[in-house]
């Protein structure tokens, strides 16, 4: 039996092995025997077909698993001499060799690259800075607010954020275009429901209004046949509809879970749950620069091999989102090398960060894993029910663990680099920025 291993490239590796055919010989003609104890044939006992039958019957089935053994059992072996981390699943291809003693073949693959933690102290991370006060509840409740509006008929012009209810009819070319008509038609003015010139057109209408007016659609309109065409439109105001919002009193409160009504304590728990969506989106745009210190302080070669399955799961991730939105994806082409970049980042990230928490021991403790998911559970009703949810499956305690380890990380750069703080906007934050 000779091996010899070639370095293709930085990941890559080829290994040349041999494998005596009487060892797969003697192999075979062990699992024929093992199988002529209980094979079956018409005419014989279990157990009683003659060995030459068997061996006619089910020698093919026994050379290929001997030959799949000693080729599995070989690579392993010498993988293990070599101290290879392999990467994926290695190709076996065979040799055409004749009037030999010996299989031969060669196993290529990839291997795992070395990965060695760089210094951080010169990167720069920002993190950002933000206490929830009274101005922030106010600006929260307002939006819970805007949430809950009604409508109520109202005799006088439609405005913008009026709600109407419209019969219109579209035509093409004197000729009514599908899509183009409704009846009972109802949209809030400036919601952007509507395309913003049927909009304007509605505006200053009373209820029993009509109007005829012509309106051009964006040369990017969705529907190929009406893309930058115009259309004449005839429409009936049946009515209009101011908005209503709640005031902050007691029902309000109710509607927001505070069983007795109390407004100072429905400001609390607005103000509770703002702090934490505060400290969580902080800790987001923390992690999200941290990563990027992370690669760009370490930049490796990753095995393909690792791509490609990441690929592949990034592709059936969104294949399950989209089912779970109501679509059909049995004709919808979802190609993994779509996510080849993203594929090839996380695959970075899950290499570097592996090598840091085994350098650094940055595991995450039993009582680090045990905060995070009170943390979790405190934005509900009954806390202690989500914690033994999450307890009583390791599945769910091993994605609190895969948080804790992102946070102890996140630490350690923070803790190692230049940080430096700064003062943010809620809006800038939650997104609401204009």
């Amino acid at each position: 039996m000779s091996n010899q291993e070639t370095v293709v490239s930085a990941l890559e590796r080829r290994i040349d092995m041999s494998v005596p055919l009487a060892d797969i010989e003697k192999d075979v003609e062990a699992r024929l025997k093992q199988m002529a104890r209980t094979v079956k044939m018409p005419g014989f006992r279990p157990g009683k077909v003659p060995f030459r039958m068997v061996a006619q019957s089910y020698g093919q089935q026994a050379r290929s698993e001997a030959i799949g053994a000693a080729v599995e059992r070989v690579l392993g072996e010498q993988i293990r001499t070599l101290g290879l981390r392999v990467a994926g699943y290695p190709s076996i291809e065979p040799k055409d060799v004749t009037g030999t003693e010996a299989l031969e073949f060669t196993a290529v693959f990839e291997v795992y690259p070395e990965v060695s933690i760089a210094d951080v102290s010169a990167q720069e991370v920002e993190r950002p800075l933000l206490e929830v006060g009274d101005a922030e509840v106010d600006q929260t409740l307002e939006v819970l607010r805007k949430q809950r509006t009604t409508f109520a008929a109202i005799e006088r012009a439609a405005q913008d954020g009026d709600r109407v209810v419209v019969d219109f009819t579209g035509r093409k070319d004197g000729v009514e275009f599908e899509g183009g008509k409704a009846s009972d038609f109802a949209f809030v003015i400036g919601a952007g429901q509507m395309l913003k010139d049927f909009e304007t057109a509605v505006l200053g209408l009373n209820t029993g209004d009509s109007k005829t007016f012509d309106m051009t659609f964006p040369a990017d309109y969705h529907a190929a046949n009406l893309a930058g065409q115009t259309v004449q439109f005839d429409v009936v105001v049946k009515k209009v509809e101011e908005p209503k919002l709640p005031e902050v009193d007691a029902e309000f409160a109710k509607s927001l879970g505070i069983a007795d009504g109390d407004v100072t304590k429905m400001r609390e728990e607005v103000k509770g749950n703002l702090e934490r969506e505060v400290k969580r989106r902080i800790q987001a745009k923390i992690k999200e620069r941290v990563m990027n210190v992370l690669i760009e302080t370490n930049p490796i070669e990753v095995p393909k091999a690792l791509v490609d399955q990441e690929s592949q799961q990034l592709a059936e991730n969104a294949k399950k989102d989209f089912e779970a939105r109501g679509m059909k994806t049995k004709d919808l082409p979802i190609d993994a090398g779509w996510f080849t970049e993203q594929a090839a980042r996380r695959v970075k990230l899950g290499l570097i960060m592996s090598e840091l928490v085994k350098s650094k021991e940055l595991h995450a403790k039993p009582e680090q894993i045990r905060a995070t998911i009170e943390d979790f559970a405190a934005s509900y009703e009954d806390p202690s029910e989500v914690v033994s949810w999450y307890y009583s499956q390791p599945q769910r305690l091993a994605q609190a663990e895969a948080l804790v380890i992102e946070d102890n990380v996140v630490e350690w750069v923070v803790s190692n680099a230049k940080t430096t703080d700064k003062a943010t906007s809620f809006d800038d934050l939650m997104g609401n920025a204009a």
